[in-house]
Order: structure tokens, then C-alpha cells, then sequence
């Protein structure tokens, strides 16, 4: 996974996020420059998703945008 690529691609990804786990707030996917690592703890918090699992399915969606 390419944090530039998510950084480019941010609104769009956020739009999917909410879609897939529609409990999602603006507030759990803040994004800020060199604190990914937080934003993937709030991921994990609230989807129950690994990690590697949230990588992945960034990965994905980068892939279909």
C-alpha cells in the first residue's frame, strides 16, 4: 500500500470506508500526514479488521479507482 496513492485518493476512499462499515464518522477517518498508523488504530477499532487486512483492502480499492 502507497501512502501517496491514498493521499491523492482520500475523498473517494472515505466514501467506500463509509460505505462498507456505515458507522464510520468524519472524526474516525481524519486524515493527517505522517499519523497513518492512528488512522489505521481508529480502522481497526471500529471495523474489527486486521492491519494487514485494512492494507489490503486499500490496496483493492486503489486498484479499482
Amino acid at each position: 500500500m502507497d501512502n501517496l496513492r491514498i493521499k491523492g485518493k482520500w475523498n473517494e476512499l472515505k466514501g467506500r470506508l463509509k460505505q462498507e462499515w456505515g458507522d464510520l464518522t468524519d472524526d474516525d477517518l481524519l486524515y493527517v500526514d505522517g499519523k497513518e498508523d492512528e488512522l489505521y488504530g481508529r480502522l481497526q477499532q471500529k471495523t474489527g479488521k486486521t492491519n494487514d487486512e485494512l492494507k489490503d483492502w486499500f490496496d483493492k480499492q486503489l486498484d479499482d479507482l
